[in-house]
């Protein structure tokens, strides 16, 4: 299954400076696995060392959070687009 990942601007650099990139996977995890495989420093920025989501990374798949679903193991459906979102906090 092929998915397209959206790329937020501060983790450009390490996708070839792409906003987009194509990778395969069946489930959220998959996926990014794949985006690791091909962009080497992604599972860092992203998942913490228990291998979950980072509290200040979103994940969506289409446009919903994966958190409210099945996190990591979200379905991704063939041609669908997972958005990779920072956190963004302040005051």
């Amino acid at each position: 299954m092929s998915a397209t990942v959206r790329i937020p601007t501060t983790l450009r650099p390490m996708a070839g400076g792409k906003s987009e990139v194509e990778v395969e996977g069946a489930t959220v995890g998959e996926v990014l696995k794949s985006l690791d495989a091909a962009h080497p420093g992604f599972t860092d920025r992203l998942l913490d060392d228990d291998g979950n989501l980072r509290k200040f990374v979103n994940v969506f798949v289409a446009d919903d959070d994966v958190r409210f679903m099945d996190g990591l193991e979200t379905p991704v459906p063939d041609g669908e687009t997972v958005a990779i979102i920072p956190a963004v906090a302040g005051g």
